[in-house]
């Protein structure tokens, strides 16, 4: 397999594999969150209160980002060239 596949196929594998993990943890339409607020019911009082949870949403800059990482990548297998096939006598 040749450098140009190679980066050609780390290209596919990062630009899929970022929008299938940007998909399968809701798709948000934001910036990139590591924490998520949840309203909770304190069981005393009966008040409704906000508290974080630590969790990891990656939003639309994870998915430019990892665009623009597999477009570079992608650019960068146009410097190799193509591998030239042997003339065959006929």
């Amino acid at each position: 397999m040749t450098v140009r596949r190679v980066l050609q196929f780390g290209s596919l594998a990062i630009v899929f594999g970022a929008a299938a993990l940007w998909l399968f943890t809701g798709a948000n339409r934001g910036w990139t969150k590591t924490s998520e607020p949840r309203k909770m019911l304190d069981e005393v009082t009966g008040i409704e209160g906000i508290t974080y949870e630590e969790r990891f949403v990656p939003g639309l800059d994870f998915l430019g980002g990892a665009l623009l990482g597999g477009g570079i990548l992608a650019g960068a297998s146009l410097v190799f060239r193509k591998p030239s096939t042997p003339n065959r006598p006929t």
